[in-house]
């Protein structure tokens, strides 16, 4: 049961967060003390190209281990994670008078480990990660109960959260939603300690029994997997996969109307690269894709020469220390590794 000093330290855990996210170096963050005037799409950042770019560097992205991108369809809110102090926070942002806002931890987020958020086509429901406890349960440290849990849209905001239940929670670990247009629901599940992506149909207003996916996708234990709105193709993490760089990697395979799957593809080094894969997502227009990756490659900056705190606090702050950042590139990258599957069959 979670007592009153948990909840009072949870809140100064909450003030301290946001302290850290005001601060970095003059490079890396956007703000110091008052937050920016940020108007257009995204946040008002620059939109990418062909090269993978750091997401909201200082605001979004601002040193500590970020990853999870999910928008409402019309794109005015702006939802992603953040882990710190073996916490993990489910952060917006939304448009409100043109600006968009500071961000903040959600109203369904805060005392228990919420992760991946994935707000449904038509914006009525976020799907998420969460070890928290169901009613009458005793909370679990660590990741113990993966759960996948729902909060509804409503008039005011967002439901209080509740879980899926059977058939898509089990006694084991699911994680990782991602919902078709039609409501089909896909998800990473865990059986005997393997990964595997599963999928449940919408019918008659209640998810279906789950079903294992194609062995084509399934073959080298993937996790966290996206799929299209139009369920054409699935992004997805593999530590194992073919023409891999040496640890996780994105690969994408595709699917025709016959239910059939291509050989997945690396999405190569442009994606993965010296990276670390954790999660993507593509915006609700299809313009971009969002992934979670780790660098490491910032220690090399200052190999023989004398260390500065200034130093350490510039590499603490930024999205190279090793801990996931978000980044962002076109998405006809997409269409150029389908061209790229369809001459592989």
């Amino acid at each position: 049961m979670m007592c009153l000093r948990t909840i009072i330290d949870f809140r100064l855990l909450t003030v301290i967060l946001m302290l850290f996210l005001n601060c970095g170096s003059a490079e890396e963050s956007a703000y110091l003390h008052k937050f920016p005037d940020l108007t257009g799409d995204y946040l008002g950042q620059n939109p990418p190209g062909s090269e993978p770019v750091v997401f909201a560097p200082g605001i979004v992205s601002t040193g500590m281990y970020t990853r999870d991108v999910a928008m409402m369809p019309d794109g005015s809110e702006l939802y992603y994670c953040v882990s710190e102090w073996g916490k993990a926070f489910i952060f917006y942002s939304k448009i409100v008078n043109g600006k968009w806002t500071e961000p903040e931890v959600a109203s369904f987020s805060g005392q228990y480990l919420d992760f991946e958020p994935f707000i449904s086509p038509d914006g009525k429901r976020l799907l998420f990660l969460s070890n928290r406890p169901e009613k009458g349960e005793e909370a679990q440290p660590g990741w113990r109960k993966q759960d996948i849990w729902a909060v509804d849209r409503t008039e005011t905001g967002w439901s209080e959260p509740y879980n899926l239940d059977e058939p898509i929670n089990t006694d084991g670990n699911e994680f990782y939603p991602s919902i078709t247009k039609d409501g089909t629901l896909y998800f990473t599940k865990v059986v005997d300690g393997a990964a595997a992506i599963y999928r449940s149909r919408f019918i008659d207003g209640k998810y279906g029994e789950p079903e294992r996916i194609s062995d084509i996708v399934n073959k080298n234990r993937p996790y966290n997997a996206f799929i299209s709105p139009e369920e054409s193709y699935l992004i997805y993490c593999s530590g194992g996969g073919e023409n891999g760089f040496g640890g996780a990697d994105y690969y994408i395979s595709f699917r025709d109307s016959d239910d059939t799957w291509s050989e997945p593809v690396n999405m190569g080094e442009k994606i993965n690269n010296d990276r670390h894969a954790t999660s993507a997502y593509v915006s609700p227009d299809g313009k971009y894709l969002f992934f979670g990756s780790s660098e490491r490659n910032i220690h090399d900056d200052y190999e023989g020469l004398p260390v500065k705190l200034s130093d350490i606090k510039t590499f603490q702050n930024s999205h190279r220390n090793g801990n996931s950042a978000i980044y962002w590139i076109d998405a006809g990258i997409i269409e150029e590794l389908k061209n790229s599957a369809n001459a592989n069959r």
